[in-house]
């Protein structure tokens, strides 16, 4: 209680600080966010570092980069921080799972499952990219039902922030526990031939399962968090939110997939012969299995991310 006290006497002030100076700062003051909001705003990423650094989900960079992240997607929409938070939350317990087993094929395992400030980025940053475009367009940080005929831009920043999101903790999910829940080997997704696992691009029926999983959680994360942030008299008049779910499991599953191509041709993959681990550099006791040295888990991460937050809204128009 005393920490919790602590953290809110010390947020409380700076983010008084913030909405002072955003009334000084403008002419319009019913488009400002209010107080709350801003004490929101660092009062919800703040708690959550806090909980990455005591779980060592995250080291002090990382721990930087989630606060800047969780600070935008907070002060945007209630349903963004969700959203993090459930990915968050999720993500790091994968990692967790069943490490011992993980290090036995993966030459880059960390022990603990440390993210860095470049893996936050590369994670987070499409998204809150995309939360800077919807307040930008919307004039007002707050929430909105998806509705494409009354507001079709700030409904598509909505829903690509969605995909972004979605997209990441499935494609966590897929790798961090199909790899140890399937008893069967991997098949590379552009030829479908056995791939030791680990291999980038490598898939199984249970990974492609809990991608889908993975993704509906944050879809589930941004449709509770709508329910109880917005007006109920607007939500009767408004399309039916229900699909924000089913968007979320697509676009878990689309985005581990697209990872995967990415992965298996634009991300070099080797056996370490000596280790029987898998590798991302040549060598010579490594033997090649697929993909060129283009791009590295990062980059497809942040590619695979972007690309689904593009088709997400497209896919949305389905319903």
């Amino acid at each position: 209680m005393m920490i919790i006290a602590a953290l809110f006497a010390f947020l409380l002030p700076i983010s008084l600080s913030f909405w002072i100076l955003s009334l000084l700062s403008s002419n319009t003051r019913s488009d400002l966010p209010s107080p709350v909001r801003w004490l929101a705003s660092f009062a919800i990423p703040t708690a959550i570092d806090i909980w990455g650094l005591s779980r060592r989900s995250l080291d002090w960079s990382g721990a930087l980069a989630g606060l800047i992240i969780g600070f935008i997607l907070t002060l945007s929409n209630y349903c963004f921080s969700a959203s993090l938070f459930a990915f968050f939350v999720t993500s790091s317990r994968a990692t967790k799972y069943k490490q011992s087993l993980k290090k036995k094929f993966e030459a880059e395992h960390k022990e603990g499952g440390q993210r860095n400030w470049v893996q936050v980025i590369c994670n987070g940053g499409v998204a809150c990219e995309l939360a800077i475009l919807y307040m930008i367009e919307r004039g007002i940080a707050g929430e909105i039902p998806i509705n494409f005929i009354h507001d079709y831009n700030a409904s598509w920043f909505a829903i690509a922030v969605l995909g972004a999101l979605s997209c990441c903790n499935g494609d966590t999910w897929a790798s961090e526990l199909g790899t140890v829940l399937s008893k069967q080997e991997p098949r590379l997704i552009t030829t479908l031939q056995k791939v030791p696992k680990g291999t980038n691009g490598g898939v199984t029926v249970i990974g492609l399962f809990v991608s889908a999983a993975g993704g509906l959680v944050i879809g589930a994360a941004f449709y509770l968090a709508l329910l109880l942030s917005v007006n109920r008299d607007i939500l009767a008049i408004s399309p039916p939110q229900w699909p924000i779910i089913v968007i979320g499991l697509f676009c878990g599953l689309l985005g581990s997939v697209i990872d995967s191509l990415l992965g298996a041709t634009l991300q070099y993959s080797g056996l370490d012969t000596e280790t029987g681990k898998i590798v991302e550099n040549k060598g010579e006791k490594v033997r090649y299995i697929s993909g060129i040295r283009l791009l590295d888990n990062h980059s497809v991460n942040l590619l695979s991310g972007l690309i689904t937050a593009i088709i997400a809204p497209y896919f949305s128009f389905l319903f």
